[in-house]
């Protein structure tokens, strides 16, 4: 008697930013079994919209067995510690609401995620999901994402690490690293500037996490001077935004829990 074949394991990848929320079904290598969808991240935004729009996704892309989730902030097993753009009134810079503080704290997220969507779920940090899809596996490699502001992973052995947010973080004068190195302040100074702010964040850190490899991602990473780029070393790489999606099949594996 001839075994069945195992059914093929599909992972429904979403990368949830704080302008736009990216998703994708991919086959067990990573690849995408249909394109990349994306939306506007709605706001103002209680866990319950973002569970309703994922649901939306969801049934506009082919069938997954299992999720990830990346978003933004604090999570610890898939429950939500602090979230910074989504307890806001209209997004990132505007003004916090306490109700939807009260809302996102200790908000059960993998759990939500799993029933609306009624299979497995992983919810990470975005940084996290983003890290997993380009670390090598060796060593101590941390992953930083530039974007609204600034995401942070750290793995070791292809472990991943609890969470630190570092954005949080003071780095000059009481500003933290979200407001210093994100993409309000790019835009106010200019690539060149904020590259050089860039470059500064890198070799403060240096010392602190004695990485084997730096890998500095999110949709701003490509705006690096090239002048800037060819000073940061090389134990610090440049990669793509999508990993943000890709990373969704390999976090299942990477997970440190």
């Amino acid at each position: 008697m001839s075994e069945t074949p195992h059914a093929p394991l599909h992972t429904l990848a979403v990368d949830c930013g704080g302008g736009g929320i990216k998703a994708s079904v991919l086959d067990a290598a990573g690849t995408l079994r249909a394109p990349a969808v994306r939306v506007p991240t709605p706001y103002p935004l209680p866990p319950e919209r973002l569970i309703e729009t994922l649901q939306e996704i969801a049934a506009s892309l082919p069938p997954a067995q299992r999720v990830t989730v990346g978003m933004p902030g604090m999570l610890r097993h898939g429950v939500v510690v602090t979230t910074p753009h989504y307890v806001t009134r209209s997004g990132p810079h505007s003004r916090v609401l306490p109700e939807l503080v009260e809302a996102w704290a200790d908000f059960d997220m993998e759990a939500a995620v799993s029933t609306a969507l009624g299979m497995p779920s992983l919810v990470l940090n975005d940084a996290e999901v983003h890290g997993a899809g380009v670390v090598a596996g060796s060593g101590v490699e941390l992953v930083l994402t530039l974007g609204t502001g600034l995401g942070s992973a750290l793995f070791d052995g292809g472990t991943l690490a609890p969470h630190l947010e570092l954005s949080a973080a003071p780095v000059r004068w009481g500003t933290t690293y979200d407001d210093y190195i994100g993409q309000l302040e790019r835009a106010r100074l200019g690539d060149g500037r904020w590259s050089r702010r860039v470059r500064r964040v890198v070799d403060s850190l240096r010392p602190v996490f004695w990485w084997d490899r730096l890998y500095l991602g999110g949709g701003n990473s490509r705006q690096i001077t090239p002048i800037v780029l060819a000073r940061l070393g090389d134990d610090v790489v440049v990669v793509p935004n999508s990993a943000g999606i890709v990373g969704g099949v390999r976090a299942w594996s990477l997970r440190g829990r």
